[in-house]
């Protein structure tokens, strides 16, 4: 049975001054998610939102928000961010100490989990904590900035988290950030994602919000077909 493939605009390189019209073109263009890159500046170098601009999108749409926490200890401000209205909380395996208990965390706040793992970081980084999350995201660019190139390397490392899932039959869903495009995310599809993050492929001043979120749509869901 084919899987489902949701798209997840990010807003990283939305135009922020009008972030509410932007999110509401990708919600009536048929996007799943919208994705929220939440940035320290210690994790990763760039400095992005908070909790009240969190808040603010939440308000704006009825989608839910994918938060991706770029930062250190995140167990600090899981709550912070589930009270601004994520429904999903993404840690980096790299970021915490005690990972299990970041994602037992994320839960008793009502969100769903997830964990990342940034493109140098083996997939068996997540061979222990698989069972427990609702989404693992393997990053393919190394965080902290919109607008990277796709690193292929990570098409292999997508095929073993894949694998993990399916011998278990875990539910988790498998999504993907970082480059990608028209041309690159029928890739990461064909290699078993089944949410494609997507930023300045979406925000960008070549088409509109809506066009672009079409075709997006258009493309994964024909690698999905393909596979």
């Amino acid at each position: 049975m084919p899987r489902a493939i949701k798209l997840a605009p990010s807003i990283l390189t939305a135009d922020f001054a009008r972030i509410g019209e932007q999110v509401q073109e990708a919600e009536a263009a048929g996007a799943d998610y919208i994705h929220v890159d939440v940035m320290d500046g210690q994790f990763v170098p760039n400095i992005t939102l908070g909790p009240l601009v969190v808040s603010a999108i939440h308000k704006a749409t009825r989608l839910p928000l994918d938060v991706h926490l770029m930062i250190l200890e995140p167990e600090r401000q899981l709550e912070a961010f589930a009270d601004a209205g994520a429904s999903i909380l993404t840690v980096h395996a790299e970021a915490t100490r005690h990972l299990h208990r970041a994602v037992q965390m994320a839960r008793r706040t009502g969100a769903r989990a997830g964990v990342a793992i940034n493109p140098a970081t083996p997939a068996v980084m997540l061979d222990d904590i698989l069972a427990d999350v609702d989404l693992a995201l393997v990053m393919s660019v190394n965080p902290g900035w919109g607008g990277q190139d796709f690193l292929h390397v990570v098409l292999h490392k997508l095929r073993q988290v894949r694998k993990m899932l399916d011998e278990r039959t875990l539910p988790a869903e498998l999504e993907v950030d970082g480059g990608l495009n028209l041309e690159t995310a029928p890739l990461v599809v064909e290699a078993g994602a089944t949410v494609v993050v997507a930023g300045s492929a979406i925000y960008n001043d070549r088409e509109t919000v809506g066009s672009a979120c079409g075709r997006m749509l258009q493309v994964i869901r024909g690698a999905q077909r393909a596979d």
